[in-house]
């Protein structure tokens, strides 16, 4: 057989002016050779328009489009990455294969699921699919689910999902990250081979059955493996510290032909262990191809010379970590990072709401700044501080505080003690009780309605006799934590009401129901702390209540991660999470509660990887700032038992050196910040 070789060095006209368009740091990625690159880049460097340009290069230097793979973690950036070569090329690029990695699994196993056992017509199953499921295969596996407190679909979901990305074991996993149900080991597993039957059966797939059929066509069908990796010349992958394990290797796998694959990320940025991402894949990259060349990018073009110089010293405490020195390419502004201690949280938020209002008169607009925290539960005060005072704001992290599903439940309790007419409250309460759905709970409501004293008619032997059977248990239970509720020794303590109902059951319903569990219990335990300040359960109620009443817009439905509006304005201060601001940034940044315990959270520093995470954590929080940054925590803080509990600084914020903070106290009386003196200062030190 003849053979004929189609050239491909030939003269190609160049559109891009790379030297014009890109630094030097920049430009040596897009224009290396093959072979393996890791690109290394730094926070506000420009990753985005490397990986753009490294396309937009590959297409002039004459790959086919085809035979280009870019793996993104938002379906949304491959597009914006594709438009943006489309426009540099003044060509049609729509051939390269972008998406995140399942909307690319999607589009092979669309081809090849019958040699897996599927149709290519299968079904892909959403979260909500997936735990109805579940929920379904419990019952079929005839699990009393009663006799012991079982996980829920949702928690049983999150459960097979972290141990699919992570290639754990399921009863590995239990044991280290659900011990509480250890016990149920057999059972469970027993759940998980139903639910994956059941899937086949049905012709459907859940999202991690996505990847873990992709990776099973590459490593289990090697005439269709050959195919892509054949025709996957280049492969891109964006965020690779943020990969799981089960990512990583499908993306080793397809490479594995032409091996030019280019990974870019920033091990510093790497925060979602939590969740299943694997550090190491960035880190131990070379370890797997000795020979990739590897890039920094450390020219940061968003953040001031001041916050960049924190930020290297924060990270920079690390073991584990590429070592970079982030050089700011804009002017200093003159304004050194401020650190504000503050006497207590109250006064925390004060401050923070008193500067918002300073910065908006001096010419910053609300939604060029941002408060971050660690976790949900930082923001209790803040949200309260800024409702009194008329701050549009968005919750970013998730819903208000007040209003999250958790919250409502507990606080349901304190409000019916409060007052026994509180139908809502009667319902939500009564349908945490085992076998009471919201029939029954109607039928229950609509004898309390017209009793005397509702109270007093719950703990009725001849009340409890109307009820289902399988509801008996689970009613003597809750009518002895509404007598304990109601005793003088509690009736007027929301602190003390708030600590019963998680220890009479409520802290196991959790576990059963959330997949996030511990955060939650933390959030109420807080709650707890924040109630200890009021003298009757009447008054902290009232408090709460204002976030409800004194809105700037009619109040709407909450849905569980929407973007909650605090105002009707076009402006509005951003509030989340850092976890959540990850990718984004603000002119002016505020971080609340850098206090040792709460930054790092006092969980995550169980080991020494927990807390490396955290500090990086903590520098994600730092570079998202462009201007100004404040770093604020109190000094002291009551406890449940109105305990003063005395606060450190972040162990984040003594470790760096003294210079790079600026220390400012709050002076209430005459609303002006000045500095504090040596002498008082000495604990910082």
């Amino acid at each position: 057989m003849k053979k004929y070789v189609i050239k491909t060095d030939v003269p190609r006209q160049t559109l891009i002016n790379y030297r014009e368009a890109l630094n030097d740091e920049q430009r040596a990625v897009v224009m290396a050779g093959t072979g393996p690159l890791l690109v290394i880049a730094g926070a506000g460097s420009g990753k985005t328009r490397v990986v753009t340009y490294r396309v937009a290069r590959l297409i002039e230097a004459g790959v086919a489009p085809a035979r280009i793979l870019l793996v993104t973690f938002t379906n949304r950036a491959a597009r914006e990455m594709l438009s943006r070569v489309e426009t540099l090329l003044a060509a049609d690029v729509r051939r390269v294969w972008g998406g995140t990695f399942h909307s690319i699994a999607n589009r092979l196993l669309r081809r090849h699921a019958v040699s897996l056992g599927y149709e290519n017509n299968f079904s892909i199953l959403d979260a909500e699919d997936s735990k109805d499921l579940i929920d379904s295969c419990i019952d079929e596996a005839a699990i009393d689910t009663k006799a012991r407190r079982f996980p829920k679909g949702e928690v049983l979901r999150e459960m097979f999902s972290f141990a699919t990305n992570t290639d754990t074991p399921l009863d590995q996993l239990i044991v280290a990250k659900y011990p509480h149900f250890e016990m149920l080991t057999s059972q469970i597993k027993r759940v998980d081979a139903i639910y994956q039957q059941r899937k086949l059966e049905r012709n459907a797939m859940d999202y991690d059955d996505l990847l873990v059929n992709w990776k099973r066509l590459m490593s289990e069908k090697p005439d269709i493996a050959a195919i892509y990796q054949e025709q996957f010349q280049h492969i891109l992958v964006d965020e690779y510290q943020d990969t799981n394990t089960l990512q990583a290797e499908i993306v080793d796998l397809v490479a594995a032909k032409h091996r030019n694959l280019m990974v870019v990320g920033d091990d510093a940025q790497s925060i979602f262990g939590w969740r299943g991402a694997n550090f190491k894949n960035i880190f131990e990259f070379q370890k797997r191809y000795p020979d990739a060349q590897v890039f920094k990018l450390e020219s940061n073009y968003r953040s001031t010379p001041e916050i960049l110089m924190l930020a290297n010293a924060s990270v920079s405490m690390n073991r584990q970590q590429f070592p970079k020195h982030l050089q700011a390419k804009r002017p200093s502004r003159g304004f050194t990072p401020a650190l504000i201690p503050a006497r207590d949280s109250e006064q925390q938020a004060a401050f923070v709401a008193a500067r918002i209002l300073d910065l908006r008169d001096e010419g910053v607009p609300l939604n060029e700044m941002a408060v971050l925290y660690r976790s949900h539960f930082h923001s209790l005060e803040l949200q309260l501080e800024l409702t009194r005072r008329g701050i549009p704001y968005d919750v970013r992290s998730g819903v208000r505080f007040f209003e999250q599903a958790h919250i409502k439940d507990v606080t349901s309790y304190l409000r019916l003690v409060v007052n026994p007419r509180d139908e809502l409250a009667w319902k939500r309460v009564l349908k945490l009780i085992p076998k009471i759905g919201n029939a029954t709970a109607s039928r229950v409501w609509e004898r309390l309605a017209y009793a005397e004293e509702p109270l007093a008619l719950v703990r009725t032997d001849e009340f409890a006799k109307a009820l289902p059977k399988g509801a008996a248990v689970g009613w003597r239970e809750f009518a002895e934590l509404i007598k304990d509720l109601t005793a003088p020794e509690t009736l007027n303590n929301p602190a003390k009401q708030i600590e019963l109902v998680l220890t009479r059951g409520y802290v196991e319903y959790l576990q059963a129901n959330f997949e996030n569990a511990d955060a939650r219990e933390e959030d109420l335990r807080q709650l707890a702390n924040f109630a200890g300040r009021y003298d009757t359960t009447d008054a902290f109620l009232s408090e709460l209540a204002l976030l409800n009443t004194e809105r700037f817009s009619p109040p709407g439905a909450t849905v569980g991660e929407d973007v909650i509006e605090g105002g009707d304005e076009d402006e509005r201060l951003a509030l989340s999470s850092v976890h959540q601001a990850k990718g984004l940034e603000w002119h002016v940044v505020f971080m609340i509660w850098a206090a040792d315990g709460r930054f790092p959270s006092s969980r995550s520093l169980r080991d020494i990887e927990g807390e490396e995470e955290e500090r990086r954590l903590f520098y994600v929080a730092l570079t998202r700032a462009q201007d100004e940054l404040y770093v604020c925590f109190p000094l002291v803080e009551s406890d449940r038992s109105r305990q003063t509990v005395l606060h450190r600084p972040s162990r984040f914020v003594t470790e760096v050196p003294r210079e790079l903070l600026e220390i400012w106290s709050v002076d209430e009386e005459n609303a002006q910040l000045e500095m504090l003196e040596t002498t008082e200062t000495k604990y910082i030190n």
